[in-house]
């Protein structure tokens, strides 16, 4: 049988796995014919707001 890890095992990886620096932007872009597509980029969090401003031209 597997040994049984505890609550706070479980807590203490989570602080010390690696922080998330990156985030996903999804914009939809609508095609000619009325349909939306979505287009998915990971990009780091300070250019989150870039991103958003290019994608919105």
């Amino acid at each position: 049988m597997a040994k049984k890890v505890n609550k706070n095992q479980r807590t203490d990886r989570l602080k010390n796995s690696r922080k998330n620096n990156m985030a996903k932007v999804v914009v939809a872009v609508k095609k000619e014919n009325g349909q939306y597509t979505f287009r998915q980029k990971m990009v780091p969090l300070e250019s989150v707001q870039d991103e958003l401003k290019a994608a919105a031209v």
